[in-house]
């Protein structure tokens, strides 16, 4: 797809037609403090998405107020959903971002609705909703005044420390609903973490917040994942990521082995292939049957770790690439505890409706 074209910070006017072909698209925007990225802003629909009854997601609901991320982490699992607005999983993922900016409203209308359930929402299952784009369009604030003003338990997911914008709002909500926050945090290495998830904050930067939510009440988790074979996968590595992680005062980690779907597979392996070429014919020996690591390596990676969760005293549920558990099996109690500690290693819910 050819980037559209027009004055940096004022707008880009094209027809929908002209990118998309989908209804719903108002303009494209491109500014100087965000160079390279395009931001199209959208008319949503809806803002609640329904994960299909077969899924094994253990809540009913997402939200996703964007689509595409800057954080560009090379093995982001969500890469494959900006296929469905013929865009690639590679660059175009990263700096062509849809952004619904009627989130707020929207949501605010359909919880208000007497048939709202008041079941768990999760945000971050797909994209994050505290990506540099948040700081632009400060969606969030809205979204998380409508859920709780209408008594709706939620979990946040994220990579950004923006989120730190909203700790005092989170807390606020905290009086009235359940709120879970998580924060990802893979690697523990200055220069592999700045390749590999470049548009990220620090590692500093997001342990800062994670203790910043720890010091309002918060038990917070912390996702160690993706766990990357002869990356992130050292015992210096791992020890050096769970002290950390305690000394921030997070509550538990939950951790996974690296999962490559289509889409971004092929973008990780280029970058693989660019940074770290001697490890190329080992991840493809690995991941040539399945996007999953295998079950020898995630045994042999649950045997490394948690011995460290246990040292350090974080322990949670470990991920499961495979849960057998669905929905239907859980009490309403065991899905809302457990809901931010598989979101991420999931396959994201079908959305045929993007906006």
């Amino acid at each position: 797809m050819s980037s559209p074209t027009g004055t940096p910070g004022t707008g880009i006017d094209a027809s929908p037609a002209e990118l998309f072909g989908l209804k719903g698209l108002v303009r494209s925007v491109r500014t100087p403090e965000f160079a390279g990225v395009t931001f199209h802003e959208v008319l949503a629909k809806s803002a609640l998405n329904k994960v299909p009854a077969a899924s094994s997601m253990p809540f009913t609901w997402t939200i996703n107020p964007y689509r595409g991320c800057s954080h560009a982490c090379v093995y982001c699992f969500a890469r494959s959903t900006h296929r469905y607005l013929d865009l690639d999983s590679g660059e175009d993922f990263d700096r062509q971002v849809i952004v619904k900016v009627n989130t707020p409203e929207v949501l605010t209308a359909e919880v208000a609705k007497p048939k709202w359930s008041r079941e768990l929402v999760a945000l971050g299952t797909n994209t994050d909703p505290y990506q540099r784009a948040e700081g632009r369009y400060s969606l969030m604030p809205g979204i998380i005044t409508a859920l709780a003003e209408h008594g709706t338990p939620m979990s946040v997911l994220t990579k950004g420390t923006l989120l730190r914008r909203d700790l005092p709002l989170l807390a606020r909500a905290k009086e009235d609903v359940d709120v879970e926050i998580s924060m990802s945090i893979a690697v523990y290495d200055d220069a592999l973490q700045q390749t590999i998830e470049p548009g990220t904050p620090t590692t500093t930067a997001r342990l800062a917040t994670v203790m910043a939510a720890a010091n309002l009440g918060f038990k917070v988790t912390v996702f160690l994942m993706p766990v990357m074979p002869k990356l992130t996968d050292s015992m210096e590595h791992l020890d050096t990521a769970l002290r950390a992680i305690k000394e921030a005062g997070a509550s538990r980690v939950v951790y996974g082995a690296l999962h490559l779907r289509p889409g971004a597979r092929e973008w990780f392996f280029t970058w693989l292939e660019c940074e770290h070429p001697e490890l190329l014919p080992r991840y493809r020996r690995m991941y040539a049957k399945s996007s999953y690591a295998s079950k020898e390596y995630r045994a042999w990676l649950s045997r490394r770790v948690n011995p460290l969760i246990d040292k350090y005293d974080l322990r949670g549920t470990a991920d499961d690439d495979y849960p057998k558990t669905k929905r239907g099996d859980l009490t309403r109690a065991a899905a809302k505890s457990s809901a931010t500690a598989q979101a991420a290693s999931l396959t994201p819910p079908p959305q045929e409706a993007l906006f």
